[in-house]
């Protein structure tokens, strides 16, 4: 690993061994892992980008399809920009900003219940009847009902973090993902990072993820038939629903490097500012990473970053605090940031290559712990 002094080698070799050992049991076939604190990080790449024997090894530099981490390095910074810009309340009704959405009990949802997982309504959109489009995906939401009262549960839903993309688009007056690359990415150095790498003549190498093994006689729209016949997708974003919306969406879409998510975290623990650029208030970070859930909700959530709910726990590890804060994402990516060592950890994958079958959630919480005990007990 390459590394600079600051950290336990103890641990950091566990780290390598256990990233080691996951990829030497085919449960991903590649991965990059970064830790920081201060002036110092650690930083490696494992693997191959498939499990090809000919297949060119993972670097510093191959760009990783995100997923969820989407939620926390777009939408939830953006919705937060315009509410310091006094264009977004967070506690207006979701009707405000998309009045397409009345009823089914989602008149009572506001902004801030969409960005905490309170909202009610269920984790995502129909797959079928076949659908293709930003507005079908509108029109499906639209449709739905809420299951729970506004407010007064918890469930993670990719179409809450939808519908915040919409609502960005609609108040910012462009799409999604122009206002991602001027107001987030672009200031901070994110050169790595942005939604549809192909559209954007990425020539960086791109981790390859899901294998197609779609039903030939099954009704397919155009974005379906991307992993029809055994099709690899390598630039296309892995999220069926995303890639039904064409690839940009509040939910999932972006692939970056692990040395971009370290710059975004770098500038979440300085109180919103990089190099002398600003990207978020102090108040908006305080936002986006305490805990902001509705009284009585058990699982903690910042208005986008994870604090305490079910999903936290192996991340977090056993020694990182309450009060640390992150993200996971379905492809096999986590980010982890704790301001009290004033320390993070990144860690990208392809854990869904070849399928999505394999599990390395034990590996997350090995992460968790190692990366924490790498720091504080080089703090001793």
């Amino acid at each position: 690993m390459s590394v600079q002094h600051g950290f336990n080698a103890h641990h950091l070799a566990a780290i390598d061994a256990a990233i080691g050992t996951a990829v030497a049991a085919c449960l991903l076939p590649g991965a990059v892992y970064w830790l920081e604190r201060g002036a110092a990080h650690a930083e490696r790449a494992y693997g191959r980008l498939d499990f090809g024997p000919a297949a060119a090894p993972v670097t510093l530099d191959t760009v990783f399809d995100v997923a969820s981490l989407t939620k926390v390095l777009v939408t939830a910074p953006a919705i937060l920009l315009l509410h310091k810009a006094g264009q977004i309340d967070l506690e207006a009704p979701l009707l405000r900003y998309l009045p397409d959405c009345a009823g089914g009990g989602k008149d009572a949802i506001t902004v801030r219940q969409l960005l905490t997982h309170t909202s009610g309504l269920l984790a995502g959109l129909p797959a079928s009847p076949a659908w293709e489009g930003r507005e079908a995906a509108l029109l499906l939401a639209s449709l739905e009902r809420v299951t729970h009262v506004p407010g007064s549960a918890f469930r993670y839903s990719d179409i809450n973090y939808i519908l915040l993309g919409l609502i960005i688009e609609r108040v910012a007056g462009m799409p999604l993902d122009g206002f991602a690359e001027q107001r987030i990415f672009a200031p901070l150095g994110m050169h790595d990072t942005g939604y549809r790498p192909l559209a954007r003549g990425d020539g960086r190498t791109i981790a390859p993820t899901q294998r197609g093994a779609v039903d030939a006689n099954a009704v397919l729209s155009k974005a379906q038939r991307g992993l029809a016949s055994g099709a690899v997708l390598q630039g296309q974003v892995h999220d069926p629903t995303v890639r039904r919306m064409g690839g940009v969406a509040g939910s999932a879409g972006v692939f970056s490097t692990a040395r971009d998510i370290a710059r975004f975290a770098r500038m979440l623990l300085a109180g919103g500012e990089l190099d002398g650029v600003r990207v978020l208030h102090p108040d908006s970070v305080r936002l986006l990473c305490t805990a902001q859930s509705p009284p009585g909700i058990a699982a903690l959530r910042g208005m986008g970053m994870d604090i305490d709910s079910p999903f936290a726990r192996r991340p977090r590890g056993r020694h990182y605090r309450l009060g640390s804060y992150g993200h996971t994402g379905f492809t096999g990516c986590i980010l982890w940031i704790d301001p009290q060592s004033q320390s993070f950890y990144v860690f990208l994958s392809n854990r869904v290559y070849p399928d999505d079958h394999n599990s390395i959630l034990p590996l997350y919480a090995e992460l968790g712990t190692l990366s924490a005990e790498a720091v504080l007990s080089a703090q001793q």
